[in-house]
């Protein structure tokens, strides 16, 4: 083989492997945005959650104790929702923060941050206790008789509310499945290809269907009928 052969034969090598690189990088970046934008959805959905469930509690259709319990158990997730707003809306306002985290600079909150925050541990229990006192509150079929009855809109608005919080979350894990599992591959692992971004975590929250409460689907057909 002469040099010049040898010199194609590299030259179409290093070309094969920039390519794969750079396809590796696409795709790891595209996982690392698809983890912060369904984690950006199941923070909306939570609160949209906690919010419906405070309506409800200061509806006056509920016991005092109840309206109570879930009033407290409504504001406290508000509240730890509230402190990681600015997370949000920072990646929200820049969208193209993933350049920052490949070339080893994090002005901010960057993705490569973002991405191992999840939900800490005070946010995944605020929202776990929201999901037992919402149960207790809502299984009890007598006071779900007078709320069906009474203010069937704020079932719906919790029911809606619940039910897109579960499909977020389930989304978001899987988002973050595929993005682990490509952080673990042998070439982005050898050439650190996800630099200095963290890997990316699960949601483990209690977010547990009531079973007195309907799918909104079915709450639809039931009024429709």
């Amino acid at each position: 083989m002469t040099w010049s052969e040898i010199a194609v034969l590299v030259v179409a090598v290093l070309i094969v492997a920039l390519v794969v690189v750079w396809r590796a990088a696409t795709r790891l970046d595209r996982l690392h945005r698809k983890v912060v934008a369904s984690r950006i959805a199941l923070d909306a959905q939570l609160l949209r959650r906690a919010s419906a469930a405070q309506t409800l509690a200061l509806s006056g259709e509920l016991d005092p104790a109840s309206a109570l319990a879930l009033a407290d158990a409504a504001s406290e997730a508000i509240g730890e929702a509230d402190e990681a707003s600015g997370g949000r809306e920072l990646l929200v306002a820049v969208p193209d923060l993933a350049d920052s985290v490949h070339h080893g600079r994090a002005p901010g909150r960057a993705i490569g941050q973002a991405l191992g925050d999840g939900l800490d541990d005070e946010r995944a229990q605020a929202e776990s206790n929201l999901s037992q006192v919402l149960r207790a509150v809502l299984d009890d079929p007598e006071d779900m008789a007078d709320l069906v009855e009474d203010v069937p809109e704020l079932l719906d608005a919790v029911a809606a509310s619940w039910y897109r919080v579960q499909l977020a979350r389930r989304f978001h894990n899987e988002a973050v499945a595929q993005a682990q599992r490509m952080r673990r591959k042998p070439l982005v692992r050898t050439i650190r290809l996800a630099g200095h971004a963290a890997m990316p975590t699960m949601v483990d929250l209690d977010d547990a269907w009531p079973r007195s409460l309907g799918r909104p689907t079915d709450r639809r057909a039931a009024t429709s009928a």
